[in-house]
């Protein structure tokens, strides 16, 4: 249903280097690199992430209650994909853990530029 979201980053070749290094495993890389927008993803067609510099060429700022959530299979990916983003100068907002019992484990970050990212799994 989710064709693309993106993300106002201050520095477009530190943002592609977080993202796809954060995504590595997962086979992310850079799909369509257009200057001050690029898509992050597995390939068209796919869901992506697109990080881009603001069109107003103001600074960018993460909005208030907005999140990205990117969906795991494992509790051991989302643990991974946690430490990963840590590794990689992302900041904790709240470590792996399980939050609603058996039903929702997650993990939350902030990247670079202060966007929060959650890495989840329901059941």
């Amino acid at each position: 249903m989710i064709g693309y979201t993106t993300i106002g980053v201050s520095d477009m070749e530190r943002a592609k280097k977080f993202y796809c290094d954060l995504f590595e495993k997962q086979g992310a890389k850079v799909v369509i690199d257009a200057g001050r927008i690029a898509f992050i993803g597995t390939g068209r067609g796919t869901p992506m992430l697109a990080v881009c510099e603001p069109y107003d060429k103001e600074a960018p700022t993460p909005g208030n209650g907005v999140m990205i959530a990117f969906p795991a299979e494992t509790k051991e990916e989302i643990d991974a994909l946690y430490n990963r983003a840590i590794e990689l100068g992302a900041t904790c907002e709240g470590p792996a853990g399980q939050r609603i019992p058996d039903r929702f484990y997650g993990a939350y970050v902030r990247d670079l530029d202060g966007n929060k990212l959650c890495f989840f799994i329901f059941g």
